[in-house]
């Protein structure tokens, strides 16, 4: 009868080393999937987007760094196992495979629970298939691997599996290549970043221009008469270049405000929306889409919405 190896420190570190990676690897996968998706197959009733895409970002960083380590762990227990196949017999080995293979048991099921609950309530068809699909593959795969290697046995050691690898390699790559297609390169999102904060910028000095006219009744002859120290207000400029935004006053109440973006905002694109005083008239409905370069944005106050402050003795 063959003894039961014993289980040393390094076995269980390296078990528990290549689990943990491979969960968190897995999880990545599954979130960089699920959220590319959700970009490419943008529905109106999913609400917010995040448009930094922060989710692909953590995803795609998890995989780089975590993704490698699982591989050589595994890479490392396979080779070792090859070199003593007793240690096929360790316990721990059979419990996390066990243990792993009930996980994706469990995941399995449940997102299919969820995906479907997601499709019962209106969910698109193409989103609720690539979604199942990447559930099925991901789980699927790791399932099926742990499944091979529970069941082998000291006298018929499988060498090192290249099909999993190589088909684990190219799944993980081609994931992170259409996440970046999808999230863009980061100098795309800190473009992005710098045209968010010029947006907020001309938030923000509309509504002091709205202020300052409901105080004076007039509006400001440039941007500098909006200064104000005793509040602690000064008029932002550019956040790249520092050069000042342009305003200029229209006929009767229409004012105009010019910035330039480094990239144009298309009609659909998800952002955080942002609070700011809806004006009336031919431009109410204008929105903070622009194009790329100069983009002025036309506004008209309405005196009736905006009336002139009561003045106080």
């Amino acid at each position: 009868m063959q003894d039961k190896p014993k289980l040393t420190p390094k076995d269980f570190f390296l078990y528990a080393g290549a689990l943990i990676t491979l969960y968190w690897s897995a999880g990545a996968l599954i979130a960089l999937l699920f959220t590319t998706i959700d970009r490419a197959f943008y529905d109106q009733l999913s609400g917010y987007v995040d448009p930094y895409s922060g989710g692909i970002r953590f995803a795609i960083a998890s995989l780089i760094v975590v993704f490698p380590i699982s591989l050589f762990l595994f890479y490392y227990i396979k080779r070792e196992i090859l070199r003593a196949p007793e240690k096929l017999l360790l316990p721990l080995r059979r419990w996390l495979y066990a243990l792993t293979i009930f996980v994706t048991s469990a995941a399995l099921l449940g997102d299919l629970i969820a995906l479907i609950n997601q499709f019962l309530g209106g969910e698109l068809t193409t989103r609720f298939v690539l979604k199942a699909i990447s559930i099925f593959v991901v789980a699927g795969f790791i399932f099926w691997y742990c499944l091979l290697e529970i069941r082998t046995k000291p006298g018929e050691v499988a060498g090192i599996r290249k099909g999993f690898l190589a088909a684990a390699i190219i799944l993980v790559l081609a994931s992170i290549v259409y996440g970046f297609a999808v999230m863009g390169s980061p100098s795309a999102i800190r473009k992005l970043r710098f045209d968010e904060r010029r947006v907020s910028d001309l938030q923000s000095i509309q509504w002091q221009i709205v202020n300052y006219w409901q105080q004076k009744v007039r509006f400001p002859k440039s941007l500098s008469d909006l200064n104000d120290p005793i509040s602690g207000y000064i008029v932002p400029n550019d956040p790249r270049t520092k050069a000042p935004y342009e305003f200029r006053l229209g006929e009767g109440y229409a004012f105009e405000l010019c910035a330039n973006f480094e990239l144009a905002s298309s009609a659909n694109q998800q952002g955080p929306s942002y609070p700011y005083p809806v004006m009336n008239g031919k431009d109410s409905n204008d929105t903070w889409q622009h194009e790329a370069g100069r983009t002025c944005f036309e506004r008209v106050l309405d005196p009736e919405r905006y009336p002139p402050l009561p003045k106080t003795r």
